[in-house]
């Protein structure tokens, strides 16, 4: 059997089991093979296996299966926040169930080739261990921000991160902040951590405190203290939408995890049709476990195009550490499909906000390569959501 790519694929190629001999192709070589056997009245195959693939370049790429942004719930934070190897795992398989998942298929194994969410999840959440293991004093905030703001953008030809559906360049919407790198994950310089309280942003969402009680789980909470939007949360990255008079100002607080006497300066990637401020434009910890903030206004240069969106980002450096964090502009707001939240949108943040309030949940998408080989074995099951 030749299994070929549809166009929403593209030429990712993802090992599945089959029962019987089989071979995955790509919607273009599966084009030229449907013209070959079209044109041939006798099409002849010769299926050879030719050894494991190493060095795959380009590589990482975002998995063409991976869902995408914006977030549809909450546009003001952007979603996903980062990738991680999904695609053609080696890991452990139940011998309850046949590698095909078929009710015919009988075969045993112990070990399985698999892709998807559960296989990023199990890397993501051994990054997130080993970051706790190394900084024991961290949150579960402090840990996500690290992933976020050191995550890579670059594939290993040093050029910016594809999409494996179309091969066009991937954006934050698809990648979030980048690709994990846990070697420089562990010294992010700076830090955004964020209170258990201030997880709970659905007042700004217009819920009464009876909701949010409700929804939460917590009859001491109230909404004296709220964001204007949740935008105002302290995120490592930026959702900005632009509505009325094209200005949208946020304040963020960064916590010092480097060295003592630190000076950082920011850097700002943005389009033309965005003007940014920083300000302050340098920040000096003196100690560690210093926090300062900064206040970023974004101003919108004429009336943007509402049917497409651009990107950015902001950098603070030290000369030793880049502390990134991806902005997404849109100039319209994208609704679920009616003004108030939907019936799936409440029943999600029922699921999510006892997690968010603890500070674990960690939005996470697949990417191929980095990692085809790794044995992944679940450490912390509680983010596989």
């Amino acid at each position: 059997m030749i299994l070929a790519n549809m166009a929403a694929n593209g030429e990712e190629l993802v090992a599945n089991s089959h029962l019987l001999p089989a071979v995955a192709v790509g919607c273009k070589v599966g084009d030229l093979i449907k013209k070959y056997v079209r044109s041939d009245r006798n099409p002849a195959v010769l299926l050879t296996f030719g050894g494991t693939v190493l060095n795959v370049r380009p590589s990482p790429m975002v998995a063409a299966f991976s869902s995408r942004g914006p977030n549809m719930v909450t546009p003001s934070i952007l979603k996903p926040d980062v990738i991680g190897p999904g695609v053609n795992i080696l890991a452990a398989w139940s011998e309850d169930v046949g590698p095909t998942g078929l009710d015919t298929d009988t075969k045993k194994t112990q070990f399985n080739i698999i892709s998807g969410t559960s296989m990023s999840c199990p890397h993501i959440s051994g990054l997130a261990a080993l970051l706790k293991a190394a900084h024991p004093q961290w949150s579960p905030s402090a840990i996500k921000s690290a992933l976020m703001t050191t995550a890579s953008t670059q594939d290993n030809t040093k050029s910016p991160l594809r999409d494996a559906a179309g091969g066009a360049l991937s954006n934050p919407w698809a990648h979030g902040a980048g690709h994990v790198d846990p070697h420089e994950a562990l010294s992010p310089g700076l830090i955004y951590d964020i209170s258990t309280e201030d997880y709970i942003f659905l007042c700004s969402l217009d819920y009464t405190v009876d909701e949010v009680q409700t929804i939460v789980k917590r009859s001491n909470v109230t909404c004296f203290r709220k964001f204007s939007n949740p935008g105002e949360l302290n995120y490592p990255s930026f959702s900005v939408l632009f509505e009325n008079n094209g200005v949208v100002r946020y304040t963020r607080e960064l916590t010092n995890v480097g060295a003592a006497w630190s000076i950082y300066h920011v850097t700002v990637n943005a389009p033309p049709s965005v003007a940014v401020t920083v300000e302050p434009s340098t920040l000096f910890f003196g100690k560690v476990g210093d926090k300062q903030s900064y206040t970023v206004t974004f101003v919108a240069e004429g009336a943007g195009d509402v049917s497409k969106s651009e990107f950015g980002s902001i950098v603070w450096s030290d000369g030793q550490h880049q502390v990134k964090s991806p902005i997404a502009f849109q100039w319209t707001v994208v609704k679920s499909g009616s003004e108030s939240m939907t019936f799936w949108g409440l029943f999600f943040l029922l699921l999510w906000v006892p997690l968010m309030s603890l500070g674990l949940l960690i939005h996470f998408r697949c990417a191929r390569g980095h990692g085809n080989r790794w044995l992944a074995r679940p450490l912390l099951p509680l983010l596989d959501l």
